[in-house]
């Protein structure tokens, strides 16, 4: 199994929509890649904390394994998830493991 985490920081406003508007519709969007094949779970939150060393919106997402995370990652649905979290985001961090 492939985990497959990621936190962003959203810019204050983007798109045409407040930081909070751009996070529920990102949330939305990753949570329904959740039927995608070789996807073992989808899980999408906001920070509770709002301290300086916060991001905004954690991914959680676990895989079958590395060929299901390499096609989730190139299909369609998520490109148009990524270039729109490229304008509405500031900064991303990401990591990912086997176990």
């Amino acid at each position: 199994m492939v985990k497959h985490i990621v936190f962003w920081r959203f810019k204050v406003s983007a798109a045409g929509q407040t930081k909070q508007q751009n996070m529920e519709q990102v949330k939305r969007q990753l949570e329904g890649l959740r039927g995608l094949s070789g996807v073992i779970a989808v899980e999408v939150g906001f920070d509770m904390l709002n301290v300086d060393a916060s991001c905004d919106v954690a991914l959680y997402s676990a895989f079958e394994n590395q060929a299901a995370l390499d096609a989730y990652q190139q299909h369609p649905d998520h490109v148009a998830i990524k270039q729109f979290l490229g304008d509405v985001s500031e900064e991303r961090y990401v990591v990912d493991y086997v176990v």
